[in-house]
């Protein structure tokens, strides 16, 4: 199959309120009133742990219908940890990302626990947003 491309858009002004535009959806991101911002949406790190739930639960509903199985439905509770000292350029061996994330993952569907167990390994294996995390993604970046 040959690769797709997704595009996004949008730009900053002059506050921290971050707006892009994906298809005909804006997603807005920001800065809690406490950091500078109007705290109108998640942060762009907040967006990630959301991504990667929405991730799961996309893929996961893709595996039971392949599998012809009734998910009804699934839970998640993510947290991720990260040193704000990279981010803030204050200490340079310090990473800006994300240092681990956890996700708890609850399923309803007609599985014994270690049914669940596998379909949580094959949602965690085929969810693109996992791979980005677990393998990188080359980034190119440049000025317009």
């Amino acid at each position: 199959m040959a690769l797709k491309t997704l595009h996004a858009q949008g730009g900053m002004g002059g506050d921290m309120c971050i707006r892009i535009t994906s298809g005909e959806l804006e997603i807005i991101m920001d800065q809690p009133k406490g950091a500078g911002g109007s705290g109108l949406g998640p942060t762009p790190l907040e967006l990630i742990l959301a991504a990667v739930a929405g991730c799961f639960g996309t893929i996961g509903r893709f595996i039971a219908h392949q599998q012809r199985f009734e998910l009804r439905g699934m839970q998640f509770a993510i947290e991720g940890d990260y040193d704000p000292d990279g981010l803030l350029g204050r200490n340079p061996q310090v990473r800006p990302g994300f240092q681990a994330l956890r996700i708890r993952v609850s399923i309803d569907a007609d599985l014994d626990q270690a049914g669940k167990q596998k379909l949580l390994e094959q949602i965690e294996q085929r969810c693109p947003l996992a791979d980005n995390l677990l393998h990188g993604t080359q980034l190119i970046s440049s000025l317009g």
